[in-house]
């Protein structure tokens, strides 16, 4: 498979850092980020890379040749066929795709070069063939979702709404963000454009919305734009914290496994109204602190309220979409959310009668955390169980995670940790 890479962006944002040189050449711990994207790639066998040039771009192809040359800095060869389209003229961010019409005959991989990755990009083209549509995007939740553009989809994964910064968005969302990695098929660049200057998303993809040919692909994986000297530092110290290629889903992770009612929110009973739902005080902050350390933050919730039919599918929905949009006005955000929706005593009036069953995620059995570990290849052994109950600290033990009870009353179900609250525990895990 064909990978191109669209490395003409100035980074005008980032100028401050390195203005003489095109943006995917600012190093990361002495690395230009295009070199590392690169092996990236290479190591998952996507060596056939096309690379669209312009501002500066002959820094870019005298630094990386035909791709058969080695590296100045790494001292190791690049191992890659690299050809170049130098535009001339602004084409755009996609024009160039329209004079390489002839070379993308088949799906190809179309990366953006202002962000830093360390992505399973065969799990995401498997995901792709599987789907069969026009497009994949490479979606993911981000610590600013209220200045970026969201994406809305269906729960098949296909893409309903492409909100742009400037759109209007509903009141509560889910904090999931384009972030510029794409599988696409060349079937795209059918589409009539009217004029030699393309805009990736506003021309090519936001019109595939609705259409059922474009599809998210949720990964917690390392992606991150660059494109501000706060983000491009932030970036150096998790490159050299190891956070970055920690985070590939070829490698093992760890997670923080966390118990929604009690642990996140205020407990109020069944929460079935939405006007009741309330972040507990320093709840973002331990969460902003799960972000950072590398852990995967993950919601595991069990939520009889659906199969006691006092709560729809719908309703529910909008409930996690404000625990995503509070948490993420302050900056911290949730890799995944899994729930139970049964409940196994029968015979009370209003009930759905399907979700009224004997199961296997339904905490105290593990079958949500087991569910997660397969999702994203997490070593259980390496991640804590964190909540208000002795469910919790029982689907914690029996998926053979550590645990932490949040209490204050001294109870003992076993856990290896006892605290007052999240943010007590992300003090002890991360600041000691």
């Amino acid at each position: 498979m064909k990978t191109v890479i669209m490395a003409g962006g100035k980074g005008t944002r980032i100028s401050s850092i390195a203005s003489d040189i095109p943006k995917p050449m600012i190093e990361i711990d002495g690395a230009p980020v295009l070199e590392r994207e690169i092996y990236c790639l290479r190591d998952q066998g996507f060596a056939d890379i096309i690379i669209t040039v312009s501002h500066l771009g002959s820094v870019i192809v005298n630094y990386f040749g035909d791709g058969s040359g080695i590296s100045p800095v790494t001292g190791e060869p690049f191992g890659v066929n690299i050809e170049y389209y130098i535009e001339e003229i602004p084409l755009g961010n996609a024009g160039a795709l329209f004079h390489l019409k002839d070379k993308l005959t088949e799906d190809f991989l179309l990366l953006n070069a202002d962000a830093i990755f360390d992505i399973d990009f065969n799990r995401m083209v498997e995901y792709h063939k599987k789907k069969g549509g026009l497009v994949t995007l490479f979606t993911h939740p981000n610590s600013h979702p209220y200045d970026s553009g969201l994406i809305i989809a269906g729960k098949d994964g296909s893409v309903e709404q492409w909100l742009t910064k400037e759109d209007m968005r509903p009141k509560n969302y889910r904090n999931r963000v384009n972030a510029g990695l794409h599988v696409v098929s060349p079937k795209i660049l059918e589409t009539q454009v009217g004029s030699s200057k393309v805009d990736l998303d506003r021309q090519l993809l936001k019109p595939l919305s609705g259409t059922g040919q474009m599809f998210c692909y949720d990964s917690p994986e390392y992606v991150k734009d660059m494109g501000t000297p706060e983000r491009y530092y932030s970036v150096c110290e998790d490159y050299k914290a190891g956070i970055i290629a920690r985070k590939n889903l070829r490698k093992k992770q760890r997670a923080i496994f966390l118990d929604r009612d009690g642990t996140i929110n205020k407990y109020v009973g069944f929460l079935r109204d939405i006007d009741k739902f309330e972040l507990l005080p320093g709840v973002a902050d331990a969460i902003k602190e799960i972000n950072a350390s590398g852990y995967l933050a993950i919601v595991v919730t069990n939520q009889p309220v659906l199969a006691r039919g006092e709560v729809t599918w719908d309703e529910l929905q909008e409930i996690h979409n404000k625990m995503e949009t509070l948490l993420g006005y302050e900056g911290a955000y949730l890799d995944a959310i899994y729930l139970c929706p049964h409940h196994p005593h029968c015979g009370y009036e209003g009930e759905v009668k399907e979700l009224k069953i004997e199961c296997d995620c339904r905490k105290p059995k593990p079958g949500m955390l087991l569910n997660a570990a397969r999702d994203f290849n997490i070593d259980l052994t390496q991640s804590w169980m964190v909540g208000d109950g002795e469910n919790d600290v029982m689907a914690g033990r029996n998926a053979g995670c550590k645990t932490a009870l949040i209490s204050s009353k001294g109870e003992s179900f076993g856990q290896n940790l006892t605290v007052p609250s999240l943010k007590a525990f992300t003090d002890l895990q991360y600041q000691t």
